[in-house]
């Protein structure tokens, strides 16, 4: 719920999401899924609620996974983003698109501050890997399981990543600045 740019960090992704060309866009929520909700029930989003997510990130994943995959007609896709990304923005959602449209890679990552990661896409082929995540395990443990097949896509705006009160006193010091610090302050 921390707000940055005049709207908190989850409806930023939402947002994000939905200005690609991803669908269905599949939002999931946990600890505070009853705060969160309001942000974003009226948007055209599937809302899943992963009860089990004191059990770590990969009950998101495959929380979101499950619900894509048992729909009637299941992407032959997926891309994972998180809302911890504030910079992150629909282009560079569309850049893995594209690039998965063109390349036909199994996985296409976002490449930033010399690592693979999130946003990234799989191909519905690798999806059983990250529904077999568990704890904290992300997505970027099947990302290196992969490397000599990932393609990867330059996105520096993924390397600003809030995951301590320090990376969110840094943002909230300049809640209007519409855009990203310079290329050079953001962390390896």
């Amino acid at each position: 719920m921390l707000r940055h740019r005049g709207r908190s960090l989850v409806r930023n992704a939402v947002e994000a999401a939905l200005g690609s060309a991803c669908r269905p866009v599949v939002i999931v929520l946990g600890a505070n899924a009853k705060q969160i909700r309001p942000e974003i029930e009226e948007l055209p989003v599937q809302i899943v609620q992963n009860a089990h997510w004191a059990g770590g990130l990969s009950t998101s994943i495959r929380a979101g996974i499950e619900a894509l995959v048992s729909a009637a007609d299941p992407p032959e896709a997926v891309v994972l983003a998180l809302c911890d990304q504030p910079w992150v923005c629909s282009d560079d959602i569309e850049a893995l698109v594209t690039a998965y449209r063109s390349m036909g890679r199994p996985i296409v990552a976002s490449q930033y501050a010399g690592t693979l990661g999130v946003p990234a896409l799989f191909a519905r082929p690798v999806l059983p890997e990250l529904l077999r995540l568990v704890g904290d395990g992300g997505a970027k443990q099947v990302i290196q399981s992969h490397l000599a097949t990932v393609w990867p896509v330059p996105c520096p705006h993924a390397a600003i990543d809030l995951d301590t009160l320090e990376d969110s006193d840094a943002i909230r010091s300049k809640p209007d600045d519409s855009s990203p610090p310079p290329l050079s302050t953001l962390k390896e």
